[in-house]
């Protein structure tokens, strides 16, 4: 039976994702910062641990207490949007300390037991804004676009091993906690001089054409950890199979 380690497992694209893993007879290692078991049902083959993944001591647990895993998942992230010129560099840091260095750091834990086995598959979720440039995103897509190279570059070298390094790259899921997944309300992030500007992308977003299902990712996520062709981005989502195909 094969094991699956989600980050991020509490809400959204990671709590879809572990519980498609769980349906289709994997075990899944569900992680997020507090654990909370009333999301999942009762089983043998669902076990929930605490994971800060900024934090080099919380990893280390998670991964020992973990044991052997065939597929990680590096889900867990911070959303922000807002005008660039208005967003605190301290806040870019801690968007980029789990976008960015806390994706890095859960691959790096789990790269040794995978390059013993010569097997396993490291999965991570970025998103369309690396497919598209997108207005009011320059943080958010900036610490993406960042696993989007680091995953790409990644490939090449653990290949040699025999472990798969995947990019899940989702659209826009109105339905998730995207926008309120951060600490800093979206109108401090939009002064009154980017007002006139803010306001039609907004309503854009508030309408899209073309939208994501949290199942959509699971899915795409589900076909990454299953590869064996070599390929490494799967867009996930109608809006961001458009992009990619406009590419």
């Amino acid at each position: 039976m094969k094991t699956v380690l989600i980050t991020g497992s509490s809400s959204g694209y990671g709590l879809e994702t572990a519980r498609h893993f769980h349906a289709e007879g994997w075990t899944v290692i569900a992680t997020m910062r507090s654990p909370r078991p009333d999301l999942f049902p009762a089983s043998e083959r669902i076990r929930l641990l605490p994971l800060d993944v900024t934090s080099a001591d919380s990893i280390a647990a998670a991964i020992a207490a973990a044991g052997p895993i065939d597929v990680l998942v590096n889900n867990a992230g911070i959303g922000v949007v807002g005008a660039f010129e208005a967003t605190p560099m301290a806040h870019i840091r801690k968007v980029f300390e789990t976008n960015t260095f806390g994706v890095m750091a859960m691959t790096q834990a789990v790269i040794p037991a995978m390059r013993a086995r010569k097997s396993g598959v490291i999965v991570n979720v970025t998103s369309s804004v690396t497919l598209a440039p997108m207005p009011l995103a320059a943080a958010y897509t900036a610490s993406k676009q960042a696993i989007e190279g680091f995953t790409g570059s990644l490939a090449h070298e653990l290949g040699a091993f025999g472990i798969g390094a995947k990019l899940v790259e989702p659209g826009y899921a109105p339905t998730t906690q995207f926008a309120a997944n951060t600490d800093i309300p979206v109108m401090d992030l939009i002064p009154e001089t980017y007002a006139d500007y803010a306001g039609p992308v907004f309503a854009g977003y508030a309408n899209p054409p073309l939208t994501t299902k949290e199942s959509d990712v699971a899915e795409a996520v589900w076909r990454a950890a299953h590869d064996t062709s070599g390929r490494l981005r799967f867009p996930a989502g109608a809006d961001a199979v458009a992009l990619m195909e406009q590419a």
